[in-house]
This record gives structure tokens, sequence and C-alpha cells, in this order.
């Protein structure tokens, strides 16, 4: 008689919270790293409110979404870096188009901004986040041959440019997320989440709109350049 192993059926749990369009659709806008209400999500995956809150539940008991109510108002985003690393890996390896097909030149505009510079959950993607990735590993900062790793330089690095690092948590200090743009690994885990704070709160990068995309400024460029040598031609 075989033995079944039981790994095989949660795991075919899990996969089914994300095999379903209108639930992938609100995996991929929480990954912005924001909390969404169920309407915002109801609006932006083209769904009833009603018909929404059965999808939220269920990724919610599965442990991919993190709920909070305040008032009327029922908030979910993603539960935890580590969830967000799924969605981005699985939509790194669904093949086709690397971005949505949206007719018009404004969508066509708002494609490119996506694939230039954006946030992944709480770390830079895109081009701008390999493009740092590779100038982290060319300086010997970055270890990247058998999972990331930050050297002691990287580490120097890090403290010399003003850029605290979180050491004392679970999460891991330097990890590599597969970029579904690029298709290639850019840094994550605490080390990554720190760059990308402070890319923003130091004007390197600001947002655009409302979507993930951010865009690199002057400022941003030049300390880009002289701290890793990255050119504002390599971000086009």
């Amino acid at each position: 008689m075989t033995t079944r192993d039981p790994r095989a059926a949660r795991l075919a749990r899990f996969a089914g919270l994300v095999a379903d369009e209108t639930r992938a659709a609100c995996l991929l806008a929480l990954l912005d790293g924001r909390a969404w209400t169920a309407g915002e999500l109801a609006r932006h995956a083209g769904v009833a409110p009603s018909t929404l809150s059965g999808h939220l539940d269920r990724l919610v008991t599965g442990g991919l979404l993190a709920e909070e109510r305040q008032g009327r108002h029922r908030y979910v985003r993603l539960a935890d870096a580590r969830a967000a690393q799924l969605v981005e890996e699985l939509a790194a390896g669904t093949g086709g188009s690397d971005l949505p097909a949206r007719a018009g030149l404004r969508a066509a505009t708002a494609d490119s901004a996506m694939a230039r510079a954006r946030t992944c959950y709480d770390h830079l993607a895109g081009r701008l986040g390999v493009a740092v990735t590779d100038a982290l590993a060319e300086r010997g900062l970055l270890l990247r041959e058998t999972g990331f790793a930050l050297t002691d330089a990287g580490l120097r690095w890090f403290a010399a440019t003003g850029i605290p690092l979180d050491r004392a948590g679970r999460r891991p200090l330097a990890r590599a997320c597969l970029d579904w743009t690029e298709r290639r690994p850019h840094l994550a885990g605490a080390a990554g989440a720190a760059l990308c704070r402070h890319a923003l709160e130091t004007g390197w990068c600001a947002r655009i709109g409302s979507e993930r995309a951010v865009r690199v400024t002057p400022t941003g460029e030049a300390a880009l350049r002289e701290l890793l040598g990255v050119t504002a031609e390599a971000l086009r």
C-alpha cells in the first residue's frame, strides 16, 4: 500500500490559494507594501465587494494576507516578506509578456516606468534594483555565488553610507528575489528594505502616482554614480 506524503495535500491547498485570477490580482497589487481596503481591491480586481470578501477570507486563512479592521473598513496586506517573495517569484515564473498588455500611450508609459524602477514589497526592483545589486556584487560588497550575503566590506559600506541595518530580527540580512521583469535576482531581505527606505527618505527616488513605480531623481543619480558607479544609462 502506497503511503501518501502529507505535504502533498498541504501543497495542493496552498497552490489553490493563488490559482484564481481575482486572488492573484489582489496579491500582485499588494506587492506595493501598503495595506489596501477591501473596497479598493475589489475595484482593482473588477469584482463586487461581496465577491472579493470570500477571496480575502481564503488568503487570510491560508496565511498569505494579514488583516485589521478600523471602523467599518477592512484592511489587508501581505502577511510578511516571505509571502511577498513567493508572489514575486511566482510572477517571474509565468513566462509570456513581462508586463500586462494594456492599451493606450498612458498605460504603455506606466508599464515602462514599472519595468525601469519600482518597489517590490519593501525593496527596489526593476532595472534599478538589478543594477544596484550588480554594482554591490562587482564591488565586493555582496556575495551571490551560493545565495546572497553581505561581505564585511558590504556591512561597512552600509554603515558609512548612513543606512542602518536591522540585524536583530529573524529576517535574513540579504536575500535574492527573482525580478519578474528583468528575470534576474535583485537584493531583498533586511538590507534590501533598508536601502529602499533610505532611497525614498533621502530623495534618491520618488514614487510615481499610486502604482509601485518610482523614478530616480537627479540627487539619486548623483548618489548612485558616486557610491556604486551606477550610470543613469543603466537605469533607462
